[in-house]
């Protein structure tokens, strides 16, 4: 459940990265994660009030995260275990909020991930702070004790990139090396094992990892020259990519390209993109939302249609941005218009109704779309445009 700034291989849309973002959000609302103010689903996306200064945004499974131009940090939605860093919980709606709340007043936040319950983002110093539920050590912090406000984790200023998985964390820090932390009961950490872990600690001696994304116990990774990396659990329908359904406990490649430029992940499935801008998936397929023209059927249901290996959806070579949901997939083209697909019940798809899609469709007309958000777990969608 990753923000993640495109890494200069792959398309990108020809909006200036400067313009005004405002922010836009659709699915299910149910503890206030669209920010719209109250509690009910939307089936199209709607503004989130009316600034135009956003500039990052991220889903975890049932809240949001968002920073400013100002470096500010804003969230909101569900708080049970004080995912929302505002220095409060509890399992009611009472600690949940529907609307943009500012966490502390500090305006230095750079990168931001949300995981399912947790969060966590960095300074513009490289420090690495987390919040929310720390079963399994997902936080970092040495311990299992949930965090309802920010906590740096350890001293180091080091840190470049972050993801946020169902129950663990993913970082690269500025040297490439690559780092993890929280359970590990399929060997999602990378580790060789299945032990889990509530320290980071460094996946094998490389220092060449250029991009990360964390899914629901299981990790996919890029390379600086270009290959792409999967590990964890892999028994339900082959979201590693690597033409099976076994699990693997340290990165293995997923085929033999170097030509992957960016990755997302759901769920249980995997979307990447490459550098002549082609999109492809695998894993799941459920609600189609490998976006290949087909969805499974019958029982058990996720056993059908679902793919072990990358397969390409559609011809098309004019895709920007991607970002998977729990059971659904959206992504922006170059011309800036946005197209989902796959579970539709809560108007994840932002198509103004309630119908499941297997193929890609485009959410409205403009072509304005700048920014989509990362939440592996999330029914909901959040977007940026100018």
């Amino acid at each position: 459940m990753l923000f993640q700034k495109l890494m200069g291989k792959g398309p990108t849309s020809m909006i200036s990265p400067s313009a005004p973002k405002t922010l836009w959000t659709w699915g299910r609302n149910n503890y206030g994660q669209l920010g719209l103010g109250d509690v009910i689903h939307r089936s199209s996306p709607v503004q989130v009030g009316a600034l135009a200064t956003w500039s990052q945004i991220a889903g975890g499974s049932s809240h949001s995260v968002a920073t400013k131009t100002d470096g500010t940090l804003w969230i909101w939605g569900q708080n049970h275990y004080g995912q929302l860093g505002l220095g409060n919980q509890g399992e009611t709606y009472n600690t949940s909020r529907s609307s943009p709340v500012q966490v502390g007043a500090l305006a230095t936040w750079s990168q931001i991930a949300g995981g399912s319950s947790h969060s966590v983002a960095t300074k513009t110093d490289g420090t690495l702070w987390a919040w929310g539920q720390n079963a399994l050590g997902r936080l970092g912090l040495g311990d299992v004790i949930s965090r309802s406000s920010p906590v740096q984790v350890g001293a180091l200023a080091t840190w470049s990139r972050i993801a946020g998985g169902s129950s663990h964390s993913v970082a690269t820090k500025t040297d490439g090396t690559l780092w993890s932390w929280g359970g590990n009961s399929t060997g999602y950490l990378g580790l060789g094992d299945t032990v889990y872990r509530s320290l980071p600690v460094q996946v094998g001696t490389l220092a060449t990892w250029s991009a990360i994304s964390a899914g629901s116990q299981f990790s996919l990774t890029l390379k600086t020259d270009g290959t792409l990396w999967a590990w964890g659990r892999n028994e339900l329908c082959g979201q590693l990519g690597l033409g099976d359904i076994a699990r693997r406990s340290s990165p293995t490649q997923v085929g033999t390209l170097a030509t992957w430029s960016q990755l997302a992940v759901g769920r249980y499935h995997s979307l990447a993109l490459k550098t002549d801008g082609t999109l492809w998936g695998w894993g799941q397929n459920k609600y189609g939302q490998l976006g290949l023209g087909d969805a499974s059927t019958g029982y058990p249901s996720y056993i059908k249609k679902y793919r072990s290996s990358p397969v390409q959806v559609g011809t098309l070579s004019t895709w920007s941005q991607i970002a998977g949901g729990h059971h659904h997939s959206v992504a922006i083209k170059t011309d800036g218009t946005l197209w989902s697909w796959g579970r539709h019940d809560f108007g994840q798809l932002g198509l103004g109704d309630i119908i499941n899609r297997s193929s890609p469709v485009q959410v409205g007309t403009l072509a304005t779309w700048t920014v989509i958000a990362k939440g592996s777990d999330a029914y909901h969608s959040i977007a940026l445009h100018v």
